[in-house]
């Protein structure tokens, strides 16, 4: 009676391994199938990002120029009413000096319009110096904004084309989701956080490999005849000794419950 409890309880645990092992192997199928759908949209999303963000600099680069501009474009309306103001100062003194009493008078109001000749041309030199400014901040506006249209057109083709590959995949990529979410549920934490971690070291992505002309389905190193019967039992989890992936054999991964490709 206690021969056969043991047994029972020997094939529980088993049956048990064989079902985590099953359960590894389908999350790795549904992963994998999710894997080529991010393959399939390429470097397409990080592309977009890198054009949403060369545009808001270019963006910000012409709100600077502009601003710029801007403050050049009102310096120079100030310089123009400062040569009407000195303008008028000169009529003004030539105007008292037919007037004036004496020589002293005189040549002092000669030094006023003197000076304010001087006010005219040093503001005249300011504005061909704001000017020429100007149509340089023009002339890199002209060619940031033909930089900023271009890339523009080229977001709206890649945002396009993303926007159809995500169309495409969206649907299946979600019910694959779910699955890989029910799949991790019948995986102990322990087990699931070692996949997790086998999957993100691996360039393929692959953590649960199966074996293939006695070979590691991952690493492709020769795994020992002892270690492919071992394997073959389910009795126990085992991991490849030279790449670290879990191994499963031929008959489990041909099971019912795997998932198509």
């Amino acid at each position: 009676m206690t021969d056969k409890k043991n047994k029972n309880t020997k094939e529980s645990q088993e049956v048990s391994v064989e079902q985590k092992l099953t359960a590894l192997f389908n999350l790795q199928q549904i992963d994998s199938q999710i894997d080529k759908i991010k393959i399939v949209r390429g470097e397409l999303p990080l592309e977009v990002e890198d054009l949403e963000d060369e545009i808001a600099g270019l963006e910000t680069r012409m709100a600077n120029f502009q601003e710029e501009k801007d403050k050049f474009e009102q310096f120079i309306k100030d310089k123009k009413e400062a040569i009407k103001e000195s303008n008028t100062l000169i009529k003004k003194y030539s105007e008292q000096q037919m007037n004036v009493r004496n020589n002293r008078e005189y040549d002092s109001l000669t030094k006023e319009i003197e000076f304010q000749n001087l006010e005219i041309e040093l503001a005249e030199k300011k504005i061909k110096e704001s000017q020429f400014r100007i149509n340089s901040i023009e002339a890199d506006m002209k060619e940031a904004n033909e930089k900023l249209e271009m890339r523009q057109q080229d977001l709206a083709a890649k945002k396009a084309e993303l926007t159809g590959i995500i169309a495409e995949t969206e649907k299946e990529e979600v019910a694959l989701e779910k699955m890989s979410k029910e799949n991790e549920k019948l995986i102990e934490e322990r087990l699931l956080t070692a996949y997790k971690r086998i999957r993100k070291n691996a360039r393929n992505g692959l953590a649960v490999v199966q074996i293939e002309r006695d070979a590691c389905g991952g690493c492709f190193n020769k795994i020992p005849p002892q270690h492919q019967l071992d394997i073959k039992l389910h009795k126990k989890i085992i991991v490849c000794e030279y790449c670290g992936r879990i191994l499963v054999d031929e008959d489990l991964a041909k099971g019912d419950s795997q998932v198509d490709d």
